[in-house]
Parts: C-alpha cells; structure tokens; sequence
C-alpha cells in the first residue's frame, strides 16, 4: 500500500467517524460533552507546520496523499491547508500528526472581539441595550464601555466589584419603605448599597423623590446581564446614596459640604457630584464646599462633577473648583451638547445626550438637523415613586459625569494605576487616553476630549473602533 493510499485510508477513517459521531449527536448527549464543546475553529482548515528537513516536493506529496489544498503560508514556516468537504479538522489533525513529515497539525483556531455582552432587553426588547444605550458603545460618539468591561473581569474585579461610589443627588431608589409610599428600582440589586444619608430631612433614609438621583446611580451601577432593563457602567460597585438635593433637584452649601465629608469619612473612593451652583457664583461664596472638596482630596477620594447646563462659556462650581474632575458634555454625533458650559476647567467631556451645539468647521455637528437622542436608564416614570422605566427626557451635562464616575471604578479595579491611585494620578489617566475632539490638544469646548473607557482601563490604550 503506498503512503498516498494510507493517508487516504486514515482520513477516510476519520469521515466514517464523523459520521457516527453526528448520529450519535441525535440520540442522548452525555453531560461531559454539554459541559466541554469543542474550541470554536474554521471549518475544514488547519495549519500545519513539517519538520526541518522536508522538502518542498515531500510537502507536495503530503497533500497530494491527503487531498490538501494549500491556503497560503503562517509566518515563515507553517502552511494553511483545506480538508476535504465533510472531513473532521480535530480527526485530521490527529492522523496527519502520526506522520513523520509533520512537526504538529492544528486546527485553524478561531477568535473573537472580547467584549462582554450583557443579555439586558433595553426598551421593549427591540435590538437589545444596544439598540437604547448608544452612549455606552465603541462607536465615535460613545464612551467605549466595553472593552473596560473586558478589562475588569480579566482582572477579577467584574464590574468594578467591590468600589464605593457616592451618589451625591436626590438621594436613590435604594428600598421600599415599610409604608409602600417608596419602592426600591427593580434593576439595582439590594446588594448594591451601602449606608447612605438624607442631608435634607436630617436622617438616615435617603429615598429618592425626584428620579434623578436613581438615574444618575443606575448608570454607574445597574444591574446589568439580569435580562431586565439596560445595563450600568460599573455593575458590581457599591453606591453610596447620600441625598444633598430636594424633591426640586436643589441643594445648598450646607448639604452638599456634608454630604461630601460624610462620603469620604465612611469610604468613599469615588464622589460623583451631578449637580451645580450658579454661573459667576465664585470660591470665596462657597468656602464650606471648596473646603470639603480640599478635605475630600487629602483624603484620596476623587469627585466628579458637571460643567453646567447654562450653555455658557464658563464652568460652574463645585466642578471648577481645583481637584474635582469637570465633566461637559457630548451628543449622540459627538458633537459638544448645545447645553454644556465651556471654559477655562474643563477636564474632558462624556455622552449627555441631546442637540448639538454650533461649532463652525466641525462636521460631527448638525445644530440645525434634529436633536440626537437622550441618555436612558431605569428610573421613575411620572409622578410617584413607585413606577419605573426608561423615560425619555433626560440629557444633560448630569448625564455626563456618572459616565466618568463608573469609568474610574472599572480601571480601579483592573489594577491599570497600581493599588491605591492619588485623585491627580486618577484624573491624568482619564485625560491622557480621551479621544481628542475639536481643536487638536487641549480646548476649552472639549478639554481633553471624549472619555474612552476601553484606553483608560487597559494597561495599552486600545485603538476606537
């Protein structure tokens, strides 16, 4: 028998057992063979590399023998090969590994985009999260939440497992209340929080009576891979619910001071301050805050804040105060909002959502083509606090900023800055691999540019998509 007609013997062997294998398949599957599929490879092809000393008629004769096509050469010395239609690339590989012109056989091994893709429906179950939450996509206009994602499972720390982020806010939809006035957000789990307090009522039940506060600590960590809902950016972190602002969405130094020092006195990394004081209200007219925000930094706790929603060219407090992260704000075109304070202190921007601003010569701006859409997340829908959903109406530079806030969480927990990263270590990172946005540099429209997760939680800044 020549060696062609042994080849050809033995993976015509191979056929016949692929065969039965398929039969088999129709019949009871064992639990090993549920538990242990095969690792995903293109069909029919291997790479197959020949020991030193083989000469190229001798690798001729090896496909010829067994009816290989050549595909092209892998690196200097492999060479990719197509089996015959039907043929098992695992079999194959094993018999042509038998032979002694063959140094190994693998099966062209196949791999994916490691990105993490929760099962959340969005609205309605139409295209998924996916098709509600542009915001957090590797797109030019989104923050690139998935590849960070990726990054903090690799790492151990899914979600930001673990972080204590305050939401500084209208308090949040944390629990029922014994009397069912309140009802906890379906999509936060219980788990979720830590102790939390209502610096406006003076107590230790910071039940949110607005929405804004649930939505703000939803986007950081909602409950995400539930099949409810969307999904949140820091999934695993632990919120710390301190309310500072009323039922209107207002707030004064006094709370918003304490609210601040509670947070950090009871371990709070991250301080997420979506709210802000009067444009041209300065730091000598807000001592007690400036303070707190001093103590905050000496601390290690980073803040973040927003810009503004004043549409003007300075940035408001407490975000223009010296070491607080200020944040404006992006639409779905990745345009500047037509909203989002600029200025002098402007630290990066974020998706909010929203109608682009007119900025001649940018041609990601279309003021004058429609609105993009609004950010969505799980909060209250009308009046009441006991109905929830994915509202629309909700844009601003407020958005913006739970964007950065959960972003810092995730590259807490890769790891990517070391065990305990200063604020000012923290805040470098975030404008270092922001995707640059208007005028190249710094500016005072975008600052640093868009927030890219992905680059800010890996340990290589990942190219957008």
């Amino acid at each position: 028998m020549t060696d062609r007609d042994s080849v050809k013997r033995r993976l015509d062997f191979v056929r016949t057992v692929a065969a039965a294998a398929l039969l088999l398949s129709l019949g009871p599957v064992s639990a090993q063979a549920l538990a242990s599929p095969p690792p995903a490879h293109e069909p029919g092809e291997l790479i197959v590399k020949y020991r030193d000393g083989t000469t190229r008629g001798d690798r001729e004769r090896l496909r010829r023998e067994g009816d290989l096509r050549y595909a092209g050469m892998v690196g200097d010395s492999s060479q990719r090969v197509r089996l015959d239609r039907g043929a098992n690339a695992l079999e194959a590989a094993a018999v042509l590994e038998r032979d002694s012109r063959v140094a190994y056989a693998r099966p062209n091994y196949t791999a994916r985009a490691s990105l993490y893709t929760p099962n959340d429906p969005g609205r309605g179950g139409v295209a998924g999260w996916t098709g509600v939450q542009w915001n957090f996509l590797d797109t030019p206009s989104g923050a690139r939440i998935q590849g960070a994602w990726d990054a903090a499972i690799r790492a151990g720390k899914p979600g930001g497992e673990g972080i204590v982020i305050a939401v500084l806010d209208t308090g949040v939809a944390y629990r029922s209340s014994p009397d069912g006035r309140y009802q906890k957000t379906p999509d936060l789990s219980r788990s979720r929080f830590v102790r939390g307090h209502d610096f406006v009522r003076g107590n230790a039940l910071p039940y949110d009576r607005n929405g804004h506060g649930t939505f703000i600590a939803g986007t950081i960590a909602q409950s995400t891979n539930n099949g409810l809902g969307v999904t949140g950016i820091a999934y695993k972190s632990r919120i710390m619910p301190v309310r500072v602002l009323d039922f209107e969405g207002k707030g004064d130094v006094a709370t918003i001071a304490s609210g601040i020092r509670y947070a950090v006195r009871r371990g709070a990394k991250i301080v997420n301050m979506s709210f802000e004081f009067d444009i041209g209200l300065t730091a000598s007219q807000i001592p007690d805050v400036i303070a707190a925000i001093r103590y905050a930094h000496r601390k290690g706790s980073v803040l973040v804040a927003a810009s503004g929603n004043a549409e003007d060219t300075r940035v408001a407090y407490p975000a223009l105060a010296h070491n607080v992260i200020a944040v404006g704000a992006t639409t779905e075109h990745g345009c500047l909002a037509e909203y989002s304070n600029t200025g002098q202190g402007l630290d990066l921007v974020a998706p909010g959502g929203g109608a682009d601003a007119a900025l001649p010569g940018e041609p990601a701006c279309k003021p004058f083509e429609g609105g993009g859409r609004d950010i969505f997340q799980y909060t209250f829908l009308g009046a009441g606090f006991r109905r929830f959903g994915l509202p629309f109406g909700y844009e601003g530079t407020s958005m913006a900023v739970p964007h950065v806030s959960g972003t810092i969480a995730l590259m807490l927990s890769t790891g990517v800055l070391g065990e305990d990263p200063s604020p000012a270590t923290i805040e470098q990172r975030l404008e270092s691999t922001a995707r640059d946005l208007g005028t190249p540099g710094y500016d005072t429209n975008y600052g640093a540019g868009l927030l890219d997760a992905t680059a800010a939680a890996t340990a290589v800044a990942a190219t957008p998509g």
